[in-house]
């Protein structure tokens, strides 16, 4: 069969090979709900960013009940925490931007590799000041904050592991669970924000012990990755032979 094949087809394949290949675009749809949830992050981002960085070098015991000069590990985990929450809700969106990805890789690697940094950070400060001191809404925010810590960590360490071992498909997948899981600070205080805006802050309560602030524990970050889940099935059963 070899020997009847015609000499043209290596030549038609090697033709094939100087056919440009057409790069796939983010549709604009994306892009603008990138760009809209990094602009309505800044503002959260930039208090989180100096309150964090004002805890780590100056007393704030006067400010909030955080600040605690008796227990400076619990402190400083939790000032870390906060300052590097900042950087990854802000630095989690423009690594989901595909012309900035495409065009500069070095610039996608670097932002990635801070972006792990700061999740390491974040979550391990949280845990850490969570073991300490315990969280004002009790034991209940406690498991939900702790939980979200591990998984901040889990899904940072699962993308830098299959990014360094090239494989690019679990890469993603743990990339866009690690992007869900940054930008969970910012969503759960946007829950609040627009929870108080349409009921006044019903079920809400000083020591966060109220029915919304219970269902907020989990809320933040829990339905995103399960949207996540169910997405990447789908991606993956479209995509199957």
């Amino acid at each position: 069969m070899d020997a009847q094949r015609p000499a043209g087809d290596a030549a038609g394949m090697s033709d094939m090979s100087l056919i440009p290949v057409r790069r796939r675009r983010d549709p604009p749809w994306r892009l603008a709900l990138l760009g809209m949830l990094l602009l309505a992050a800044l503002p959260f981002a930039w208090h989180s960013l100096r309150f964090g960085a004002q805890g780590l070098i100056t007393d704030l015991a006067g400010r909030t009940h955080l600040f605690d000069a008796a227990r400076p590990v619990a402190t400083a985990a939790i000032f870390a925490h906060m300052a590097a929450g900042a950087v990854i809700t802000v630095l989690a969106p423009v690594q989901l931007i595909g012309p900035i990805r495409r065009r500069w890789p070095a610039l996608h690697r670097a932002t990635g590799h801070a972006i792990v940094a700061g999740s390491l950070i974040a979550g391990a400060g949280g845990l850490v000041y969570i073991g300490l001191r315990d969280t004002v809404g009790g034991p209940l925010m406690d498991w939900g904050f702790g939980l979200y810590g591990a998984l901040l960590i889990l899904c940072a360490v699962q993308t830098l592991r299959h990014g360094r071992a090239g494989r690019m498909a679990a890469h993603r997948d743990w990339a866009l669970r690690l992007f869900v899981l940054a930008i969970g600070s910012f969503l759960y205080r946007l829950h609040y924000g627009l929870w108080y805006m349409a009921t006044d802050g019903l079920w809400t309560a000083e020591n966060f012990t109220g029915a919304f602030d219970r269902v907020q524990i989990f809320a933040f970050y829990l339905p995103y990755l399960a949207l996540v889940e169910l997405w990447l099935r789908r991606r993956r059963r479209l995509s199957a032979p």
